[in-house]
This record gives structure tokens, C-alpha cells and sequence, in this order.
């Protein structure tokens, strides 16, 4: 089990690694318009849909890898007052209703994504492979929610402290 762990771990983080590497592009195509904005009086078509088109990337994708290092935000000023072992029943019923959605995520965002037939408007990029992506990024966080999942169990039974 502790190597299916460890792979989905590494995948989830070579995953956001290549959404990460799209910030870059993105910051330069961003800065280079507003500059040309400011100083030249003339734009970059299509800069905006770029832009909202990379940064569902990089969001998509990073969702699974920031579950993975705990970075969500997490409300504890309730389930800090909490016995350890209610607060792992929290945790628990937290997971599992955090799986729930993610499923119906997935699955509604498969189903939208493959009727999808539009294009950008000014670029022309169809939209369908960015709308696919909310089930692929759903699929990476309900991986690692399930790693949570069973993690907490075991923390539950005893078996891990």
C-alpha cells in the first residue's frame, strides 16, 4: 500500500510541476501585453484567453499535489477544542464528503467535457481538452483525498500515530 502512496504522491507532483511550468508563460505573456498597453498603445490579441486558459491549468492540475502537502485552508478553531480521536471522526466524515463531491466533479465534468464543441472567440482554441481537465484534476484530488481517507482510519484503529 505504501508504494501506491508514494507513486500516486510522485504523479500528483510531476502533474502540477508541468501546471507550474505554464506560470511562467503566463507572466511573461501578461506583462508583455499591459506593457504594450501602457507604453506602445497596443495590446497582444488573444491575451486574455491565454491567460484564463493557463491559469485553469495550473489551478486544475495543482489542486491534487496542494491536498497531498495539506495546503487548503482548514478551519480548526472548532475541531482544535476536540478530543484527538473526534477530531479524526471529523477528519473522516470531512474526507468522505470531500470524495463525494470530487466524484460528482468528475463525473459531471467528464460528461461536459466531451459535448463540449466550442471555440475561444478570438483565438478559435476549442475549450473542450481545459473542460476535460476538471475530471483529470478531480481524478489526481480524489486520489490523494482517498490517501488522506485511509490514512485517517488507520490513525483511528491505532495503527499510525
Amino acid at each position: 500500500m505504501n508504494k501506491i502512496k508514494k507513486t500516486i504522491q510522485r504523479i500528483n507532483y510531476y502533474v502540477c510541476g508541468f501546471g507550474v511550468c505554464l506560470l511562467l508563460p503566463m507572466m511573461v505573456l501578461t506583462t508583455s501585453d499591459v506593457i504594450g498597453r501602457k507604453f506602445f498603445a497596443t495590446t497582444i490579441p488573444g491575451t486574455f484567453e491565454l491567460s484564463e486558459y493557463l491559469l485553469a491549468v495550473v489551478i486544475l492540475l495543482g489542486a491534487a499535489f496542494t491536498q497531498q502537502v495539506k495546503g487548503h485552508v482548514g478551519v480548526t478553531f472548532l475541531t482544535s477544542k476536540l478530543s484527538r480521536r473526534l477530531q479524526t471522526f471529523s477528519q473522516i466524515f470531512t474526507l468522505c464528503l470531500s470524495c463525494f463531491i470530487i466524484v460528482i466533479l468528475i463525473w459531471q465534468g467528464w460528461i461536459e467535457g466531451i459535448r463540449e464543441r466550442t471555440v475561444s472567440d478570438m483565438l478559435r482554441i476549442p475549450q473542450y481538452p481545459f473542460r476535460l481537465l476538471v475530471p483529470i484534476g478531480g481524478f489526481f484530488l480524489l486520489l490523494e483525498l482517498l490517501i488522506d481517507l485511509i490514512d485517517s482510519i488507520a490513525k483511528l484503529k491505532g495503527k499510525v500515530s
